[in-house]
């Protein structure tokens, strides 16, 4: 770029107000140094953004900008540019007319790429000028995940002239497509792409005339979009997958659990895998954990004020069973280890029992159960009290041997933190009677039944104050509070929360304690309802009450909360709360 190129995309700048004169001038220096891009060097300043340096661009060259998520573009000029360019020269094609092809990039004046282009396709190029980032999300949008990968592998597959039987195929071609680097670039990219977006899991599902890859993203089913071709390479995919978690890719017809270990951006990851047969081929399911302990804290839960002091006080006890109940994917496990991370001393000896270790925790003793070689909760439970521990963690409570050395560890002396799947905390204890335990040890040994469930938060940038409907807010306003001066939010949906309105997530809690009252009615075996209309009387917030709360604070919406929520026998506890 020549000075008076440097000085007028400067002068848009600044006069645009995107700039300072200060920065330009810093900037400026530096390109007379290093000659890199001054707009290269202005973004990695952080003194612009690329968007910016792109409008700056197209005024000075008179050549359109375009936002390629505000336009519709036709799949059939998508189907004409083969994958592999677009990719390789990160442009994307936008319309053709009269033999002209429109095409977005992020440097018209690179000849080069207009160049070869033209000559690949045989059409006159016309181009506009686009972000990166919206060139990226579009290829990923109309072409699919790995869609150049696909095409490698479909242009192989046609100059050897082979058909991929996917029923037949034999064990010897599997091994063989596995290490081929295009199945490889590919799951990898499947992988990068789930833990770019917080994705938790990725499903990997295979159907009758397709394969159907999911990603879960704050607790709802996103599909990736890959190139329709995708089934042909079915098996050779899943082997991979199978290869990297070490399992036996020539069985087929049993469920296999494994594990793989990446590492991305100095964090590393764990990565769950679980296969399952079918009538299709095999199932996939990968569980993605980050590794990275650091922000686990009990402040960062989403705990209020007053059950924030009661946790304290929970964790701070000699001896007892602390139940944090909810289905799969609540956050339960999150929350325990918060809790050990809390009380975790030089001078307290921590031991868990899971499956599997979700986090490493430095300075706790932890036990990884092995179903096949016998080393079960209950086995692990009977031998660890001889090394001495002050606080267990046990991972579910899944079974009646378990609840009962549970519940005896926890008589000993012990303080026992554990899971149960239930819907809410008073069913705590009519899961423990259903597996066969006395009432009275119920009542003696339990010090707290915690539920809880994880709701999406609005998202900061696109977030939006509303007016809901009078039956919605009278579903969720279990108390029946005025609600002239409450203020209600919601996304209106923008790029950073890919047009849902919410970005992250916090949990909701319903927290019990063990009062005298409430151990009398676990000893005279009353219900769940009887427990939780009790409860409810001696102060405890419901989930959907404390979802109610983080409704008036602006944290989540109405939807959500009544979502996430099941439907409680409102009538039957709203007097509690008048």
């Amino acid at each position: 770029m020549v000075n008076n190129e440097v000085e007028q995309i400067g002068a848009i700048l600044v006069k645009s107000g995107k700039l300072n004169p200060e920065d330009l001038e810093i900037a400026i220096i530096e390109h007379k140094k290093t000659g890199i891009r001054l707009g290269e060097i202005l973004i990695k300043m952080s003194f612009i953004s690329e968007e910016d340096i792109q409008q700056a661009l197209s005024k000075q060259l008179n050549i359109p900008f375009v936002r390629l998520n505000n336009i519709e573009i036709d799949k059939s000029i998508v189907e004409h540019v083969p994958a592999r360019l677009v990719t390789h020269y990160n442009i994307f094609p936008i319309e053709q007319k009269n033999g002209i092809l429109k095409i977005a990039m992020t440097d018209p004046l690179n000849l080069h790429t207009l160049d070869n282009v033209r000559m690949h396709l045989k059409l006159d190029i016309e181009p506009v000028i686009s972000t990166s980032e919206d060139i990226k999300e579009a290829i990923q949008k109309y072409y699919g995940i790995g869609a150049d990968t696909i095409e490698d592998l479909m242009d192989d597959k046609e100059k050897k002239g082979e058909i991929v039987d996917i029923e037949g195929i034999r064990t010897e071609d599997i091994e063989d497509m596995v290490e081929d680097a295009s199945i490889i670039r590919f799951v990898n990219q499947i992988i990068v792409e789930a833990v770019s977006d917080n994705a938790t899991d990725i499903h990997v599902e295979p159907f009758e005339k397709d394969l159907r890859i999911r990603y879960r993203i704050d607790g709802l089913l996103y599909e990736a979009a890959i190139p329709p071709t995708i089934k042909q390479f079915q098996s050779a995919i899943i082997s991979r997958i199978k290869i990297m978690a070490d399992l036996n890719i020539a069985e087929r017809r049993l469920p296999q659990d494994g594990r793989i270990k990446i590492k991305m951006s100095d964090n590393e990851y764990d990565l769950r895998v679980s296969t399952i047969p079918t009538p299709y081929g095999e199932s996939v399911g990968i569980r993605i954990l980050n590794r990275d302990t650091s922000f686990i804290e009990m402040h960062n839960l989403g705990l209020g004020d007053d059950h924030l002091k009661i946790m304290f006080r929970l964790i701070q006890k000699p001896h007892g069973i602390v139940l944090v109940t909810g289905p799969t994917g609540s956050g339960k496990s999150t929350t325990l280890y918060a809790a050990l991370s809390t009380i975790n001393k030089i001078d307290r000896k921590i031991i868990t029992i899971e499956d599997p270790i979700e986090f490493r925790l430095h300075g706790v003793t932890q036990i990884q159960v092995q179903p096949k070689i016998g080393l079960t909760f209950a086995h692990c439970l009977r031998n660890i009290l001889r090394h001495d521990p002050d606080i267990i963690m046990v991972g579910e409570v899944r079974d009646q041997e378990t609840a009962q050395i549970t519940i005896r560890t926890a008589l000993t002396g012990h303080l026992v933190f554990s899971t149960l799947h239930t819907n809410d905390a008073p069913s705590a204890v009519t899961r423990l009677l259903d597996m066969g335990i006395e009432p009275f040890l119920v009542a003696s040994s339990v010090e707290s039944m915690i539920a809880q469930r994880l709701v999406r938060k609005i998202c900061p940038n696109c977030k939006t104050e509303y007016t809901p409907f009078e039956d919605v807010i009278k579903r969720i306003n279990v108390t029946n509070e005025p609600i002239d001066n409450i203020k209600f939010y919601r996304g209106r949906g923008c790029e950073e929360c890919r047009y849902t309105g919410y970005k992250g997530r916090t949990a909701i809690f319903e927290i019990v304690l063990m009062t005298e009252p409430l151990k009398r009615l676990v000893v005279e075996t009353a219900s769940s309802n009887r427990i939780k209309e009790e409860a409810v009387n001696e102060g405890m917030r419901t989930l959907r009450f404390d979802g109610w709360k983080k409704v008036k604070a602006g944290i989540t919406t109405i939807d959500e909360v009544l979502r996430i929520t099941q439907e409680q026998d409102i009538e039957d506890i709203t007097h509690a709360y008048e």
